[in-house]
């Protein structure tokens, strides 16, 4: 059981913490201490400087969650869509140097943002959401909520009032100084990836091919741009006819860029599973989607969780979690952003 907890609380470090605990364990090593020490050092190490707990702000801003809660809600009643934007956000701010708020950062002289990265540029979007519930808490508990946490509550509380899972959401992260656009262009998954690509570009997280056939659920709510999905319904053929000739009429091969679609076209605003029931019928919007049903070692679980949706929202639960351990960045590392466009 230490060797477990010790193999889980090194996934969940930061790679300034690693260096930290290698450090240390070449000077145990050195003077010929004995491997169950260094376990013991490892396990309370993380829980001192990067562990994430539901139990961050229970002490320090106990009125943290309510606040999130409440704003997205709020938010999702004036912008039914706007939830699941950001969750989007989330994902796609996890995956460019671990889940550090960096999306959030406006353009400046010294950061290049990764709003405008090609994955992000006109179509993340919610950050007034963001902005808003960032100023209450600000209000209630100044300088103590990170907007990397922020968001983490957001994609939970937004999936949860869209009649999906609930999962305790780990906290404790803080925000990055800085951006990485180059990066976002690198590593966020493209519409066009094929199995192999959507497999590596999750196993470079530290994500299993499971995690990635279960988090590609998220698309059962949200819409896509025509751009993003021309290609799909105009040159692959493990599209439905019918379905690609309804989406065309207002997908055109050149121009309406912008036009948008439901990624699930059965229930649009509830997370369900009828993304994956979609996929059995060659009806997933974007070429990445179709990917997860077409012949290959994907099939098994799209047909499991198109069956039983009980067994995606448990599996979608756990993998949230585990995405939203990349990379955090904790202790003394980062800051607290008081706004989350800007370093302080």
């Amino acid at each position: 059981m230490l060797i477990k907890h010790a193999a889980g609380t090194w996934r969940n470090m930061s790679v300034t913490n690693r260096k930290i605990v290698l450090l240390v364990v070449f000077i145990m090593a050195s003077v010929k201490l004995h491997f169950l020490p260094v376990l013991i050092f490892l396990g309370v190490f993380v829980n001192i400087h990067g562990h994430l707990s539901p139990k961050f702000y229970s002490k320090t801003c106990p009125q943290a969650l309510r606040i999130v809660e409440e704003g997205i809600i709020e938010a999702i009643k004036n912008e039914t869509r706007v939830g699941a934007s950001l969750l989007r956000v989330h994902f796609h701010d996890c995956f460019v140097d671990g889940c550090d708020g960096s999306i959030l950062l406006d353009n400046s002289a010294t950061i290049q943002s990764e709003k405008q990265a090609v994955p992000n540029n006109n179509s993340a979007r919610g950050f007034e959401v963001v902005d808003h519930i960032k100023a209450k808490l600000e209000k209630a508990c100044p300088g103590v909520v990170s907007c990397a946490d922020i968001l983490a509550i957001i994609a939970r509380d937004a999936v949860v009032h869209y009649g999906g899972p609930t999962w305790e959401v780990r906290l404790g992260r803080r925000d990055s100084l800085t951006a990485s656009r180059a990066t976002a262009n690198k590593t966020i998954p493209a519409p066009f990836f094929n199995l192999n690509n959507l497999t590596s570009n999750f196993a470079a997280q530290g994500l299993s091919f499971k995690d990635m056939v279960v988090l590609s659920g998220a698309h059962t709510v949200g819409f896509a741009r025509c751009t993003n999905f021309r290609s799909h319904i105009y040159n692959d053929t493990n599209i439905d006819t019918t379905f690609a000739k309804s989406l065309q009429q207002t997908c055109t091969k050149s121009g309406n860029d912008n036009v948008l679609q439901p990624l699930d076209l059965q229930t649009r605003f509830t997370f369900d599973n009828k993304y994956y029931q979609n996929l059995l019928v060659h009806k997933g919007l974007l070429h990445s989607d179709q990917q997860l049903f077409n012949g290959n070692k994907a099939d098994k679980l799209v047909q499991k969780y198109a069956a039983d949706q009980c067994k995606f929202f448990k599996a979608f639960a756990k993998s949230m979690v585990r995405m939203g351990n990349i990379n955090p960045l904790t202790g003394t590392e980062g800051e607290i952003r008081l706004n989350c466009r800007k370093p302080n």
